[in-house]
C-alpha cells in the first residue's frame, strides 16, 4: 500500500470511531507518538504499540465524545496529515468543548511508525488525544 493508501484507510476507520482498529491494522510495533505536553500519568512521547493502545485507551476512558469530523489525509512523501474535530466532554472538567487536532504520521514499510500531534493549548482547552 502506498502512503496516500494507508492514509485513506486510516482517516476512514477514524471516521467510524475505529481508532483501535487503524492502530492494529496499520500501525508499526515500534511506533512512536508524540504529544505536545505530557498527558497525565504518561510521558510526552510513547513508544511501542502498547503504550499507543494504552493512550489510546485513555482518551476512550477520559473523554465523552458527541461526535466528530476526520479530514484528510494530506500527503506529503511518505508522510500524511488528518485533521481531527472533535466534539467532547472531557470527564474531568464536565466542560463541554470542541478539540481541534491535526495528526501528522510517517509511513515505513507500508506501517506507521510515528504519529505527532497538533492542537492548541490555548485558554480553555483540555489536554486531550484523537
Amino acid at each position: 500500500m502506498t502512503t496516500m493508501d494507508i492514509g485513506k484507510e486510516v482517516a476512514a476507520l477514524c471516521k467510524q470511531g475505529k481508532n483501535q482498529e487503524a492502530i492494529d491494522r496499520f500501525y508499526s510495533p515500534n511506533i512512536e507518538s508524540v504529544e505536545p505536553v505530557a498527558i497525565p500519568g504518561m510521558d510526552q512521547t510513547q513508544k511501542g504499540i502498547q503504550a499507543i493502545k494504552k493512550k489510546n485507551q485513555w482518551w476512550v476512558d477520559n473523554h465523552e465524545i458527541h461526535g466528530g469530523t476526520v479530514d484528510g489525509p494530506y500527503p506529503h512523501g511518505d508522510r500524511f496529515i488528518l485533521h481531527f474535530k472533535y466534539d467532547v466532554t472531557p470527564k474531568h472538567m464536565g466542560k463541554r468543548m470542541t478539540l481541534d487536532e491535526t495528526g501528522l504520521y510517517t509511513v515505513h514499510d507500508g506501517k506507521v511508525v510515528k504519529e505527532e500531534f497538533f492542537y492548541s493549548m490555548g485558554s480553555g482547552d483540555c489536554v486531550a488525544k484523537s
